[in-house]
């Protein structure tokens, strides 16, 4: 459970990574820019540490997954950048390979 947590983790801090990258303004406010480095930093090592029992497939499917339908929503709530129909059809079916993934798979690491 403990590996679980650290994707969960790993997946709020690339998400915030890459809303502060929006708002570094092509890296050129400092502040910002900090915040992007640390947020991508930390969440690879945590990450990292995720992988300890889930298998690096399936924790970077779920990793990326998450973290696109949360900027999408981010995006839509800050930036008002609105998806059209076929972007929501879009993250519905990332939601549904997340689904997919997390009940059917039987991968183990090793």
């Amino acid at each position: 459970m403990r590996d679980w947590i650290f994707l969960f983790f790993a997946i709020v801090s690339e998400t915030f990574g890459t809303m502060m990258l929006n708002y570094s303004e092509q890296l050129s406010r400092l502040w910002p820019t900090i915040g992007t480095i640390v947020g991508y930093l930390l969440s690879f090592y945590l990450l990292a540490q995720a992988l300890r029992t889930i298998p690096v497939g399936i924790a970077y499917a779920i990793w990326g997954a998450v973290g696109i339908v949360l900027i999408m929503i981010l995006g839509a709530i800050l930036f008002k950048q609105m998806p059209d129909l076929p972007a929501i059809i879009g993250i519905l079916l990332i939601m549904a390979g997340i689904m997919v993934i997390n009940f059917f798979s039987k991968m183990e690491v090793h």
